[in-house]
């Protein structure tokens, strides 16, 4: 009797133990950026396989563990870090990109990539593409992330990807690419950020030798271009000391033409008083000599004559000569004749 009953409690003890473990196997959660996913494995009611339906964020659900399978997909930005840093690389080892320029060169590339779940398309997600995120990112994502960039990287010469802009539009190119490949998949690309890169080894020190050669050209370069502006600016203080020069004997050239001008004027001006003076005096003396040639001159010179010999004591000579004057009878018109201060009419 005691064995039955003891039989009969575990019994029971089972059975609501499984009941409880049913229970708790039967609720399943989102978290707040999470969407889930329903499969179901076997139901009277519905037909088998991933259910076409998104159950949002922050809620709770009960389904059978049994009869049905649950999973998640977490719908936040998701972010690869492909390094050669191996303290940040997710797979704890170098992890970095290499590719091959269009010249041939090796370069490896740190690339960080950011992506999300698209949520409606988590039920796509589960049926056709992976079982949950961890899958989602090892072998879909990364597959892809490292391939494609490639493609876009290898366009480029050495040369040309040693640019920003080019590193910049490859990287914009290469989301693009992830992106037409990847939203098939559910899976929204955000971002593509190219990082640190490295030259092999033998190029990257002709890369360091190159730089410091440029250095120095950059510095003699700037001295070059220092000498010459020094050499302009000597040549410009020349110049301005040649002009001033310049100018002061201009100055002095164009003071002597002035002066000699002036006393050229000052000569010109008094020759021609001194002629305009002649000529008036000859004027004169013109105007006097005929004043002289008629009746009234020849009265003053008569009186002019007599006035000078007035108190002048007369000496008689006489002579028989006859180029002589004759004195007894004196002819003032015959002595001014002899003078050649008179001439008959």
């Amino acid at each position: 009797m005691n064995l039955r009953i003891v039989f009969n409690w575990v019994k029971w003890g089972l059975a609501v133990l499984c009941l409880v473990i049913l229970s708790l196997k039967s609720v399943h959660s989102t978290g707040t950026t999470e969407v889930g996913v329903r499969t179901i494995k076997w139901s009277l009611f519905a037909k088998s396989g991933v259910e076409n339906k998104v159950y949002q964020p922050g809620a709770t659900y009960f389904f059978l563990p049994i009869f049905n399978e649950w999973e998640t997909f977490d719908a936040r930005l998701q972010v690869i870090e492909m390094t050669a840093n191996t303290g940040k690389s997710q797979l704890h080892g170098q992890d970095d990109i290499p590719f091959k320029t269009k010249d041939g060169n090796d370069i490896r590339i740190d690339v960080i990539f950011t992506y999300r779940v698209d949520p409606q398309r988590a039920p796509y997600i589960r049926q056709a593409v992976a079982k949950d995120m961890v899958e989602l990112k090892e072998k879909v994502f990364r597959t892809v992330a490292r391939s494609k960039p490639r493609d876009y990287l290898g366009e480029y010469s050495t040369e040309q990807f040693y640019h920003a802009e080019n590193r910049n539009r490859a990287a914009e190119n290469a989301k693009q690419g992830l992106q037409a490949i990847l939203s098939e998949y559910g899976i929204i690309v955000e971002n593509v950020a190219l990082m640190d890169y490295r030259f092999n080894a033998d190029y990257q020190m002709i890369i360091t030798n190159k730089k410091i050669a440029d250095t120095k050209t950059k510095t003699l370069i700037s001295e070059r271009d220092s000498t010459i502006e020094m050499n302009k600016k000597l040549l410009q203080d020349a110049q301005g000391e040649v002009n001033k020069l310049i100018a002061q004997a201009d100055g002095q050239y164009q003071e002597a033409v002035l002066a000699a001008d002036a006393y050229y004027q000052q000569q010109t001006n008094l020759a021609a008083a001194t002629i305009a003076e002649g000529l008036a005096e000859a004027a004169s003396i013109t105007k006097m000599r005929e004043a002289m040639m008629n009746e009234g001159g020849l009265i003053q010179v008569k009186m002019a004559i007599a006035e000078s010999l007035r108190g002048k004591r007369i000496v008689m000579i006489p002579t028989g000569n006859a180029n002589s004057f004759n004195l007894q009878t004196l002819d003032l018109n015959e002595v001014l004749k002899q003078m050649g201060l008179f001439k008959p009419k």
